[in-house]
């Protein structure tokens, strides 16, 4: 059984978290879209399978045009894709699409909203993703997604039969299917309706037909049709300029794009609707509905309501973007007036709306921030809340209730001065120093608190369920009162700094352990049975640490030594200590030696991992302080290798963990006289694709292997987008979509004797076991007969490909271009990708002449 939910409350904080994001203040502009979509209680959500897969013309249209409350529910957070802005990846990457997700919501306005399914990477089929997320758990998160946020129209960006795409784009149509209708079952998950949620059905399901790939000829008599390419005149923009900026956050993936300023239709099939509310067969001749027709989105389908839809049209009609602090009285008025809203969802989000817009209206600046952007549990924090008024509204301070704290802090008759014509009043601050529970845990987002099953995150607490991120670890209430109306306001607690670049930064105050512990590496490669040494860095969360950290190795590995010292005096102190570790005799296994740092009683085994781009907050996670150990047999070639890194790649560090000597090239080390030193040279993956230096150095590659040495290219991307027309090697050859996913697909040698088998390293199919995510991607598909294929692979039930390698000799040296992941196998410490790698960078018999 999932753990009900508790509190009718929760959501209205489940829809409301996203919008409480730090984000620029309102203008007027954006201030007079909000007040008009007071009148209106209709919602949207749109529902698809990854970070950038949300239709962004299509969620800015109705945002901030057809001015209904629009969500998108990503199934996964992209954390099985790739990196074009960092090394990061899995869980990491996962942080960073979903703050672009969220950073993308700011511009268009809409929610986010996500289940727990782990994208695992790319999927052939809609049967294999269901089997690896385990169907019924996804689904009762996105019927959950549902019952709190209650869309009245439910659109899917993928269709939900079989087609030529990725199986968690069908799967996730065919959920949003099934979904639609469960969530209205009383009988589906019941315990979830024992804590507030009802069963809610929805009243049109679409899917929104991608209008990129539609053939000229294609007959679309069965889709209703919208244009969302609108100029809104109040923001000067149209919907296909916000639509850019929003989905140019997507910057991991590369999708940055340009602003369209002309019409956008958008396509829509009708695939459900509610059983009440069914309509006929159209009539010959009668265009299909779009998402919204036919559809009351205003307070008109609620009872006893004409006096708030008579107040909403009043504040948006009154409304003056030269005064806005003027329509304080008659948002206060509407705030009175929704008290009587019988639905208590509609009622808590439109009353929490309103707070807010008469906040913005009077230029409130309600804030909290704190002298650190970290405390450990049992410590000390200096908090410091700020309310400034900034027009000539009546602002009167009430209350502030700072975090853990049993009561908050009352004020009687403190006026919050605003302007009166000779300048804006002071700020009124008040600080004051709170302590955190000896008992609270370490903030870390709530789906890598523990171990993940194969398809899905575990979330302990089912009210997480569909959130964006966890809830700040640090809140601050304040009252005031505005217009006769008490409100209230929460805030997140937050650390400022100024960059000198850009300018001032937030990040959120984290509750960090009392000692970070954060192994230098999370891997050791043993190619022979020489200790190799990982170091430990310790973090003081709070003063007067001390200890020792104790490694606990596997069977068949001894550590030296057994514990290690440490004192770190002052909070944020840092030490680092030092340990060798070696196989005991000649059976060692792989294993993972567990880190733990030991203060009095208390074990810490997890260290803060920060990750920090520019175009997202500041994100940490908690990473389990281990380090794996694998031994394997490894025979170099050549050692010195001049590596051409691609975006976020990691294995030119992992090739020195074996004993290469890997310089870094950049685009002065492509001529011939910089290359002639190395052994091998190596491009990582989508090198090609993003540097134009690296494209136009053809010629000295060529001639560097012409004279004996070996050019190894990883993986690049060829597709409509972007197409890769440069040459890559001696002779042409193409690159195709195809791509093995199944880890553990068979390999069959078709070229048993060539040296990428068995030079220096014989290899066999235990070679090809403990890959993980995938085999490889992006295989030539067409090449030259001079190019030589040596293995032939394949996923279950489909056609052998043998372009995941392609050897050539050229001149005296060796061309090899790999789709095999390699930039995944290597980083995690998989023996047989080694093995082969360091066979293709030995350019099999090749002279090198050095």
């Amino acid at each position: 059984m999932r753990t009900p939910i508790f509190s009718s409350l929760l959501a209205v904080l489940f829809m409301t978290q996203t919008a409480n994001a730090a984000g620029p203040p309102p203008d007027a502009a954006r201030l007079q879209v909000a007040l008009r979509r007071l009148g209106m209680v209709g919602r949207v959500l749109y529902v698809a399978a990854h970070p950038d897969d949300e239709n962004t013309n299509l969620l800015a249209y109705l945002e901030n045009v057809a001015l209904v409350r629009t969500a998108y529910l990503s199934l996964t957070r992209g954390d099985g894709g790739q990196n074009l802005v960092g090394a990061e990846q899995g869980p990491e990457l996962g942080l960073i699409r979903t703050q672009e997700l969220l950073a993308a919501r700011r511009i268009d306005g809409a929610e986010q909203f996500f289940t727990r399914a782990r994208d695992f990477g790319f999927s052939k089929s809609p049967e294999e993703t269901l089997r690896i997320w385990g169907k019924d758990a996804v689904l009762a998160d996105v019927v959950t997604v549902i019952r709190r946020f209650r869309p009245d129209v439910i659109i899917t960006r993928f269709q939900p039969e079989k087609t030529d795409t990725h199986g968690h784009h069908t799967a996730s149509a065919m959920l949003a299917v099934e979904a639609f209708r469960a969530a209205a079952d009383p009988k589906f998950h019941p315990e979830e309706l024992t804590g507030g949620l009802e069963p809610w059905q929805a009243r049109r399901l679409l899917w929104n037909k991608s209008s990129w790939n539609l053939k000229p000829d294609e007959d679309l008599s069965a889709f209703g049709k919208l244009d969302v390419g609108l100029y809104n005149p109040v923001l000067g923009l149209s919907m296909g300029e916000i639509a850019a900026e929003s989905r140019s956050m997507h910057k991991s993936q590369g999708f940055g794009v340009a602003p369209a300023r002309g019409p956008i239709v958008e396509y829509f099939k009708v695939l459900d609707e509610a059983p009440a509310a069914k309509s006929k067969a159209p009539k010959k001749g009668t265009k299909p509905p779009g998402p919204l027709d036919g559809l009351d989105l205003t307070w008109a389908r609620f009872a006893k309501t004409s006096a708030v839809r008579a107040l909403a049209e009043k504040v948006a009609r009154a409304f003056d973007p030269a005064k806005p602090s003027a329509s304080i009285p008659a948002l206060m008025e509407l705030d009175r007036a929704l008290d009587a809203v019988p639905d208590a969802s509609f009622r808590s989000q439109k009353k929490y709306e309103v707070a807010e817009l008469a906040a913005a209206c009077a230029g409130l600046f309600v804030d909290a921030t704190a002298s650190e952007h970290e405390v450990a549990p049992g410590q000390a924090l200096d908090v410091t809340a700020t309310v400034l008024n900034r027009s000539a509204a009546a602002v009167q301070l009430r209350s502030i209730r700072f975090p853990f704290e049993a009561a908050a802090v009352p004020f009687k008759d403190q006026t919050i001065l605003g302007q009166r014509g000779d300048g804006a009043g002071k700020a009124f601050e008040l600080k004051q120093t709170i302590h955190v529970p000896a008992d609270r845990a370490p903030t870390t987002p709530y789906w890598l608190d523990a171990p993940p099953a194969a398809g899905v995150y575990r979330t302990p607490d089912a009210r997480d369920v569909g959130a964006p991120e966890s809830p700040p670890a640090l809140v601050a209430t304040f009252e005031l009162a505005l217009g006769g109306r008490t409100v209230s306001f929460d805030r997140p607690v937050t650390f400022k700094w100024t960059d000198p670049v850009m300018g001032e930064r937030s990040r959120a105050v984290e509750i960090t352990p009392a000692v970070s512990v954060r192994p230098d590496t999370s891997v050791l490669m043993f190619p022979d049975a020489a200790p190799r040494t990982f170091s430990v860095r310790l973090v003081a969360g709070a003063p007067g640490v001390a200890g020792v950290v104790r490694p606990a190795p596997p069977a068949g590995w001894a550590v030296e030594p057994a514990t290690a010292p440490f004192s770190l005096a002052k909070k944020g102190a840092e030490a680092t200590v030092s340990f060798r570790v070696h196989p005991v005799g000649k059976t060692a296994v792989a294993g993972v030696v567990r880190v733990a740092a030991e203060v009095g009683g208390a074990r810490y085994t997890r260290g803060v991992v920060p990750i920090d781009h520019a175009h997202i907050p500041l994100q940490t996670w908690l990473a389990d302080a281990d380090v794996r150990l694998v031994p394997l047999a490894l025979e170099k070639g050549g050692t010195r290798i001049g590596y051409f890194p691609g975006p976020g790649d990691e294995v030119p560090a992992s090739l020195r963990r074996v004993g290469y000597e890997v310089t870094l090239l950049d685009d002065a080390g492509l001529t011939p006289a910089s290359l002639a030193r190395f052994d091998a040279v190596v491009t990582g993956v989508r090198a090609f694709n993003t540097s134009e230096r690296l494209r136009a150095a053809h010629a000295a590659l060529m001639s560097y292997v012409e004279a004996g040495g070996t050019l190894v290219v990883q993986y690049n991307t060829n597709n409509r987008l972007a197409p890769l027309t440069d040459a890559l090697g001696p002779w042409p050859f193409d690159i195709g979509r195809d791509r093995v996913t199944d880890e553990a697909a068979p390999v069959t040698f078709t070229a048993a004797a060539s040296p990428a088998l068995t030079a220096p390293n014989a290899l066999g199919p235990h070679d090809f076991e403990g890959w993980i995510q995938e085999r490889g991607l992006y295989f030539a598909e067409k090449w030259d007969p001079r190019y030589q294929t040596v293995m032939s692979l394949h996923d279950p039930d489909e056609k052998p490909l043998a372009g995941a390698l392609l050897w050539a000799r050229h001149g005296k040296g060796t061309f090899v271009y790999t789709g095999l992941a390699f930039f995944r196998q290597l980083p995690a410490g998989v023996p047989g990708a080694y093995r082969l790698f360091a066979n293709l960078l030995a350019g099999g018999a090749a002279p090198h002449g050095k």
